[in-house]
């Protein structure tokens, strides 16, 4: 068997079934503040992912490099797609979730909860049904390097759930010292939260938590998966069923029996992750100042992440 190279390492002999001995871990764009939201557009054949503090909505491609999406993005922090390929985006400057439609213009999702404002929405999914599931902690308003600086006015740090029906906003978990990262199940049963107040208090466990989903509501499953190394931010599933989270260290991949199979080391703290590329092989990994680029014998489990013809402008 040809060894892994250094930026992989196994601890279960299934994760050599998910990745090569001869990929390479690329470094595709740098230069950034806190890169962040990376969501795949193979209808444009790029990427478009968050610099947070620097208010930027950034492009990738790999034919035309980094350009800028979109300025004064109002510190836009994780990002996803509907059904209809539009953008999902999540603003701690204004509080709120954000959809780009396709003529380019906003239209805003949700932004108060009871009346009051939201904390600082961080990562969103949409469901098959459309409805938009987003977490709300409070990171965008602790100070003014990715937010605006504000009391919360929020009783809780909750997981919200939007209807699509009725745009009705409900709070589905509520006991999360922070909420980050959320991802579905390949067929929508369960839907993964990974809890990172562990950066602020080192009493607060590293784990994602699973929940069964009965319709509108959540049913608390436990912990899924505890890291080793930092805190779990944002995270994807791959459509074997396998979670491939954030870390202090790089990506920790774990089946779907929450054990760790193995990692992808990068040299700076990764905070999210999403699958794409012309084959829907390639992970590409947000990590503090830079966008790595790495082969992985999986692919996502949203459609979008998969190569599919797609006639859908999707994005401007």
């Amino acid at each position: 068997m040809i060894p892994l190279p250094p930026h992989l390492e196994a601890y279960d002999d299934r994760f050599a079934d998910l990745v090569h001995p001869v990929s390479q871990l690329e470094q595709i764009a740098t230069g950034f503040t806190w890169t962040e939201g990376p969501v795949w557009f193979g209808d444009h054949n790029c990427l478009v992912f968050s610099d947070i503090p620097s208010q930027r909505l950034m492009r990738w491609s790999e034919t035309e490099g980094t350009t800028v999406f979109r300025h004064n993005s109002e510190f836009n922090n994780g990002n996803t797609r509907d059904r209809q390929g539009r953008l999902i985006g999540c603003r701690h400057g204004t509080r709120d979730v954000v959809r780009t439609e396709i003529d380019g213009s906003l239209t805003v999702l949700a932004d108060r909860f009871e009346g009051k404002p939201l904390n600082s929405p961080n990562d969103v999914v949409v469901s098959s049904d459309g409805a938009v599931w987003f977490t709300d902690p409070t990171y965008g308003i602790l100070s003014n390097f990715e937010g605006y600086e504000a009391p919360p006015e929020q009783t809780a740090r909750h997981v919200f759930r939007r209807d699509p029906d009725s745009g009705a906003v409900s709070a589905v978990v509520s006991d999360f010292t922070q909420p980050n990262g959320l991802a579905f199940s390949c067929d929508e049963t369960r839907l993964y939260i990974s809890e990172s107040g562990s950066s602020h208090d080192d009493s607060v466990p590293a784990v994602i938590r699973q929940f069964d989903v009965d319709g509108a509501t959540l049913v608390d499953r436990g912990v899924f998966a505890t890291l080793d190394c930092g805190l779990p931010d944002g995270f994807r599933v791959d459509t074997r069923g396998n979670l491939w989270s954030s870390a202090k260290d790089g990506v920790h991949c774990f089946a779907p029996d929450g054990t760790l199979l193995g990692k992808i080391l990068v040299p700076e703290t990764v905070a999210n992750l999403c699958f794409g590329g012309h084959d829907g092989h390639r992970m590409f990994i947000t990590a503090t100042t830079s966008v790595y680029r790495v082969f992985v014998n999986a692919q996502g489990a949203e459609p979008w992440a998969r190569p599919a013809p797609r006639e859908r402008p999707g994005l401007v």
